[in-house]
């Protein structure tokens, strides 16, 4: 089980560190790095080639303002990319969303809400479960216990008012 997850810019880490420790928890293998799609274009390339043949199953990007890492990894593989847009600029986000939603045709990435690490690492274990019956477990596992403290709280709603 193995994902991997690039930032353009070290000043995304802080962003993207709840996905990687949400992977982690679940035993994924995390490959983390920081590889600008303007300016690291070669080591970028040279990465989602290794990604393309060493087991990798989802490849997680984040990236702000003109978030291109995203569809620039997405054009040189087939695995499933989920983009994260960030916040940071003036738009506080929405430049990157748009940019990472209007991907042509034929090369598509998942893209998860504004800052949206942790979603972006449920989505890739989700699609990941596909695979491995311990990680779906978990998933529904999870899922079972955020039901439980939903219910949980609307009856305590329900007692205060009755």
């Amino acid at each position: 089980m193995r994902t991997a997850v690039i930032m353009g810019s070290t000043s995304d880490l802080p962003k993207v560190e709840p996905a990687v420790e949400i992977l982690k928890n679940y035993g994924v293998e995390v490959d983390v790095r920081c590889l600008s799609a303007h300016r690291a274009h070669a080591g970028l390339s040279a990465f989602i080639e290794e990604a393309n043949n060493n087991g990798t199953e989802v490849i997680i990007t984040a990236a702000g303002m003109a978030a291109a890492l995203p569809g620039v990894v997405a054009s040189q593989t087939v695995l499933p990319v989920i983009g994260i847009p960030l916040s940071g600029s003036v738009l506080d986000g929405m430049d990157a969303l748009y940019s990472i939603v209007q991907m042509p045709p034929g090369i598509p990435v998942a893209t998860v809400a504004i800052n949206g690490s942790k979603n972006a690492a449920y989505l890739a274990l989700q699609i990941m479960a596909n695979q491995h019956p311990e990680i779906k477990e978990r998933l529904l596992a999870e899922r079972q216990e955020m039901e439980t403290k939903a219910m949980k709280a609307n009856e305590e709603v329900i007692e205060k008012f009755r």
